[in-house]
């Protein structure tokens, strides 16, 4: 509540008195247009009904009354007359997101409305142009008008005002990488539409090379995005699926390669996670795999890949791989969901089995006596006796195993 309230907060707060009741009321579709045409009030009249207007508008927008937060913005918006720039500012960013949010709820309000809306939003303050921008390209997409959506984000990206901000730099790259995604999109659809009317022949047909356009546009822009440091995890997938696509194994590989180990970019878990996914589909040498889950144990050592890479290291077949599985099968077991995980205990029990067999146990553990190792044996072997005691362990992951991050670039 904290936080809507300070949204509402006027700068110059002027007198408390109730609203103009001669004004007329209108329809949602007005107020985004034919309500910034109106004759310009007096400034007095104008601080006499902001404050009061405000806090009316905030109370309809609380308890989602649409239109009666139409009629209430009509008032409102005519604070963008003031001649304060820093009132004016403030102002802007009021309107821009209650204006939207009343238009994408009101029954009577179309498409076009918000179109107009937005379009008149870029322009009342230059520092907004490309967050509104973005934002009217997700409203087109979520309508499905892909086409729509792919032009606002190329004029976005043809758009100068002098010398971008920090953060209008961020923006900017998110809005190239949107566009990218968005001909990544239209190229999916392309390439299904092909295989659905049975071609299988994607040299020299005409829609193929429609489908390559996108696929180059699309290419193009994720190798501008993924060079600025931050977390790109959607646009890295579909570059790579592109590359996948026309046999490009190499250079999926330096993408991903570059992801997860550039010194630069934050650290990301998902990164090492999609590559190694990728050298394992593509059947890569099982000391690949490990050097990958041996950067993604030190960054999340209860990741569940970390069964797997005790496995492949057992597979390796040598004493030090050994005492490593080992290390990270205790690693697992310091985190309570593991602890109730059977399958982690029984392969302990074999692993312990194993070293003992081969009178390697005590070099696991050098600074420890016999009893100390004793006793981590009869440990997993009481924990292998109370089977039904155990539940069966949740992934606090996703199906792949990957953390939901949104996409961000970060300050270099």
């Amino acid at each position: 509540m904290d936080d809507i309230s300070n949204e509402f907060t006027i700068i110059d707060e002027g007198t408390d008195e109730g609203a103009d009741d001669s004004e007329d009321a209108h329809s949602a579709s007005s107020f985004n247009v034919s309500s910034l045409r109106q004759p310009t009030r007096k400034k007095t009249d104008i601080r006499k009904t902001t404050r009061t207007c405000l806090e009316e508008l905030h109370g309809a927008l609380l308890h989602h009354q649409w239109t009666k937060a139409a009629e209430f913005m009509q008032n409102y918006i005519q604070v963008l007359e003031d001649p304060s720039s820093q009132q004016k500012m403030h102002s802007s960013q009021r309107v821009w997101r209650m204006g939207a949010e009343i238009l994408r709820h009101h029954p009577d309000a179309t498409v076009e409305d918000l179109n107009s809306f937005y379009d008149r939003m870029k322009h009342l303050h230059m520092s907004n142009y490309l967050k509104v921008s973005l934002e009217h390209a997700f409203y087109l997409i979520s309508k499905d008008k892909i086409e729509d959506a792919k032009r606002q984000l190329s004029l976005a990206e043809s758009w100068r005002y002098g010398k971008f901000s920090a953060s209008q730099e961020k923006i900017a790259k998110l809005i190239q990488a949107y566009h990218g995604l968005l001909d990544f999109s239209i190229w999916i659809t392309k390439r299904n539409q092909l295989v659905e009317n049975g071609s299988h022949d994607f040299a020299d047909t005409a829609s193929n090379q429609e489908m390559h356009t996108y696929f180059r546009q699309a290419s193009s822009k994720f190798h501008e995005v993924i060079k600025q440091p931050g977390v790109w995890d959607p646009f890295v997938l579909c570059f790579v699926k592109l590359l996948e696509f026309y046999d490009d194994y190499n250079g999926a590989v330096q993408v991903l390669n570059n992801y997860a180990y550039n010194d630069g970019f934050p650290a990301n878990p998902n990164a090492h996670i999609y590559l190694y996914k990728f050298l394992k589909k593509n059947n890569a040498d099982m000391k690949k795999l490990v050097k990958v889950l041996r950067v993604l144990h030190i960054l999340v050592p209860s990741h569940k890949l970390m069964f797997k890479l005790c496995s492949l290291l057992d597979g390796l077949d040598k004493t030090k791989y050994q005492q490593e599985s080992l290390k990270i099968l205790f690693d697992l077991l310091d985190y309570s969901d593991w602890k109730n995980n059977l399958k982690v205990w029984k392969r302990l029990k074999k692993k312990i089995s194993l070293l003992i067999k081969f009178h390697l146990l005590k070099n696991c553990f050098p600074i420890c006596d016999v009893t100390v190792v004793r006793n981590v044996e009869v440990r997993s072997e009481g924990a292998l006796r109370s089977d039904d005691e155990f539940v069966v362990f949740e992934e606090h992951f996703d199906s792949e195993g990957t953390v939901d991050t949104g996409p961000r670039p970060v300050d270099d």
